[in-house]
């Protein structure tokens, strides 16, 4: 079993807008992402820690300019906050054990998917392709990504 923290590390090694957004809760603007358009099979880690939190199988394109998730692809990977900022209350969503502001979770996503949309920063995440996921560690995961 992968143990996944925060470290000064990989703290060191983000670029400024991965440090903005993972680290002081920003928000990178919408359509901007590197990956919004990606349609390759495979996971999404938190860049900081490398837990794995989405599968490419959940995502979905919700025309809302940042990547989209019907669910994690670990729960405990996932914890959810109210966050009242901007005059408003919405859920947002950090890495676990990588305290990485990730974005936030929505009660609109598709129904038939189970309802929600986790609208998710690009910044926040490293994606690993299916090729690469069990020399990367995370071959448990192969189950959970479609097939190419």
């Amino acid at each position: 079993m992968s143990t996944y923290e925060k470290s000064a590390d990989a703290i060191a090694k983000l670029s400024p807008e991965q440090f903005r957004v993972t680290q002081e809760n920003g928000t990178e603007r919408p359509g901007s992402g590197e990956y919004l358009g990606n349609k390759a099979p495979g996971i999404y880690v938190d860049i900081v820690s490398g837990e794995p939190l989405f599968a490419s199988s959940d995502k979905y394109e919700s025309g809302c300019g940042w990547p989209s998730f019907t669910k994690p692809i670990e729960p405990a990977h996932i914890t959810e906050l109210r966050d009242a900022t901007l005059g408003m209350v919405r859920t947002e969503v950090r890495s676990t054990n990588g305290d990485s502001h990730l974005g936030h979770v929505f009660p609109d996503g598709p129904t038939d998917r189970g309802g929600l949309r986790y609208c998710i920063n690009s910044a926040s995440l490293r994606f690993v392709h299916r090729d690469d996921m069990e020399a990367e560690g995370y071959g448990a995961y192969l189950n959970q990504v479609e097939d190419i």
